[in-house]
């Protein structure tokens, strides 16, 4: 049987610094040398995972920004994208613009991620661009949204108070040709607000990566709201124990903590009989 494992990042794999911690890495690679196909699904960019998941053995395509796409992170090179209709794009800028709330825009051109925003004046908004800007060296545009919301836009994030996001999430909804995120950040008391395609999701994206690679069971470890669309397309769902009381209740299995390397030490204890 040809099985998948594959893990959320924050909350589950990710430490709560966040980071790979050495333990984590030394077993997941010498399970991968015995022959483990490994991967992660995951809201953040190929600018943040990447680097932050570098000293693993990556052998099987990630999925990054909830579905959005499909990386090889061995090859250097996108496997598959789901754009955003312009039209259902137009809307989201009208409502956001409505709501008062900003957003960041995400268009993959020619394989090259940019992210694009008209003014930053919240704190968390602020907070978020820099991280990644200093930390990851994301390339970010200041620019009116409305002139990029092509058929190359992927994405829309935005990060901020429950209150203030709920009303744009629920308008929203009404658009067709659209799915999305709405969970609470693991490490503060933000919330993060993420529009995509349809068609992207993690449920698709973990269909995909079965499909082309011929998975006949697929593992999944998750810990958030974002995670349950996984936990629907997986034979197997594993919550670690830090996860949301939803996740848990979706689970099959509930395993030690993240700050504890819960996914690994369960592979560990699993693949070692």
């Amino acid at each position: 049987m040809k099985r998948l494992y594959i893990s959320d990042l924050d909350g589950t794999l990710l430490s709560p610094k966040p980071e790979i911690t050495a333990r984590t890495a030394e077993i997941l690679n010498a399970l991968a040398q015995k022959g483990m196909n490994f991967t992660f699904a995951t809201a953040r960019s190929i600018y943040s995972a990447v680097p932050i998941t570098s000293a693993l053995d990556v052998n099987v395509p990630c999925i990054l920004m909830n579905g959005v796409s499909i990386y090889d992170i061995r090859n250097e090179s996108y496997v598959k994208n789901e754009f955003i209709d312009p039209a259902a794009s137009a809307k989201l800028l009208e409502i956001y613009r409505r709501h008062g709330v900003e957003c960041f825009m995400y268009r993959i051109d020619n394989g090259d991620l940019t992210c694009y925003y008209s003014q930053l004046t919240s704190r968390v908004m602020q907070s978020f661009a820099e991280v990644r800007k200093n930390k990851y060296k994301k390339p970010f545009v200041q620019c009116r949204l409305e002139d990029h919301a092509d058929e190359y836009t992927v994405y829309f994030t935005t990060r901020g108070k429950y209150d203030e996001l709920l009303p744009v999430k629920l308008e929203a909804e009404r658009i067709s040709g659209i799915d999305i995120a709405f969970y609470l950040d693991v490490y503060d008391d933000s919330w993060y607000l993420e529009i995509f395609s349809h068609k992207a999701s993690k449920s698709n994206g973990l269909r995909f990566l079965r499909e082309k690679y011929g998975f006949d069971e697929i593992v999944a470890f998750g810990d958030n709201l974002n995670d349950l669309p996984m936990f629907a397309e997986a034979d197997i769902k594993i919550a670690v124990g830090n996860a949301r009381d939803e996740v848990k209740s979706a689970a099959d299995i509930v395993i030690g903590t993240n700050s504890g390397d819960g996914v690994a030490q369960w592979l560990f204890d699993e693949l070692s009989r």
